[in-house]
C-alpha cells in the first residue's frame, strides 16, 4: 500500500450485541485500510457504542476513529464518553452532527462545536493526566470551511461522485490538518436516490446509475478508480472509503491498484 496517502475505511457497526462481523470486515479491510471510521448511531438507528468499537479495532491491532454525534448527548453523557474513550485508549474521534433519528428526538444541547471546546478542554482536565490529547475531526460539504471546522486535527468532505467538484473544494480552503475525500461504493439504483436525497448538494452522474443498475460491481470498480484518481492529484491526504455490504469485493480490487504508482499526478 502506498504510504503517505491514508485510506481511511468505514465499517458497518452491529445493531445487535455481537462483534463477529465487525472482527470480519476489520479482518478483510486490513489489507487496504491504514484506519477505520466507525458510526455512531448512523442514519439514526441505535448500534453497539462507537467507541467500544474502535476499541475493538485497536485490539485487533489497527487504529480506530470513533465518530460521535451531538444528536443523542447532553453534555454529561459526552463527558461519559471522552472518559470511555480514555480507558479504553481511543484517541481518534469524529465529530458529527447525527441524522435524523429513527425514534426519539435530537437532545439539542450540544453541537460539533461545543464538542469540539469540550474536547479541547479536557486536555487541562487532571481527570485526563496520563493520556494523550484527543485527535478531533470534523466533516464538512463541499462549501466553505468554517473558522473554527479549521481548528480540527483533520477534515472530513462529505462524498462526492466528481473529481472535479472535489478539487474545485479544495482549492478553497487552507488548512495544516489533513483533509481526506468522501468515497462511497454505490451499490444499486436504490441506493443513489437514496443519497441524492438525503446529502445535500451531491451529484451521480446518471451513466453511474445505469451501470449499476446493469452490474452491481460497476459501483465497486468506480469507487475503486475514484480512490485512484484523488491519490494521483496530489490534492488530498487520503479518502474516507465507504464501501458498504461491499466490502469484501471492494477490498479485494483496491488492494493491487493501491500498489501501482501514482498514474498522471497533477
Amino acid at each position: 500500500m502506498t504510504r503517505g496517502f491514508e485510506v481511511v475505511c468505514e465499517i458497518e457497526p452491529p445493531t445487535r450485541p455481537d462483534l463477529r462481523r465487525v472482527r470480519h470486515q476489520i479482518g478483510i479491510l486490513d489489507a487496504v485500510a491504514d484506519a477505520f471510521l466507525i458510526p455512531d448511531n448512523h442514519i439514526g438507528r441505535a448500534t453497539v457504542s462507537s467507541v467500544a468499537v474502535a476499541h475493538e479495532v485497536q485490539a485487533m491491532g489497527a487504529t480506530g476513529i470513533a465518530c460521535l454525534n451531538a444528536r443523542d448527548r447532553n453534555l454529561l453523557g459526552f463527558q461519559r464518553d471522552l472518559l470511555t474513550a480514555a480507558a479504553y485508549g481511543v484517541q481518534r474521534f469524529l465529530f458529527v452532527y447525527g441524522d435524523k433519528p429513527a425514534s426519539g428526538n435530537r437532545t439539542g444541547e450540544l453541537n460539533v462545536r461545543s464538542m469540539l471546546d469540550q474536547a479541547r478542554a479536557a486536555t487541562s482536565d487532571p481527570v485526563f493526566t496520563g493520556h494523550p490529547e484527543f485527535q478531533i475531526g470534523v466533516a464538512s460539504g463541499l462549501r466553505p470551511l468554517p473558522a473554527w471546522k479549521q481548528q480540527a486535527d483533520f477534515v472530513f468532505a462529505q462524498v462526492s461522485y466528481s473529481l472535479d467538484d472535489l478539487l474545485r473544494w479544495r482549492e478553497t480552503i487552507t488548512v495544516n490538518a489533513p483533509v481526506y475525500a468522501g468515497v462511497m461504493v454505490l451499490a444499486s439504483a436504490t441506493m443513489a436516490r437514496n443519497l441524492a436525497a438525503t446529502i445535500p448538494d451531491i451529484t451521480i452522474p446518471d451513466a453511474l446509475v445505469q451501470a449499476v443498475e446493469a452490474d452491481p460491481d460497476a459501483g465497486i470498480a468506480a469507487a475503486c478508480d475514484h480512490v485512484l484518481a484523488i491519490r494521483d492529484s496530489g490534492a488530498f491526504d487520503g479518502v474516507h472509503l465507504v464501501p458498504v455490504s461491499r466490502y469484501r469485493q471492494t477490498a479485494a480490487r483496491l488492494e493491487p491498484l493501491l500498489h501501482e504508482p501514482p498514474r498522471n499526478p497533477r
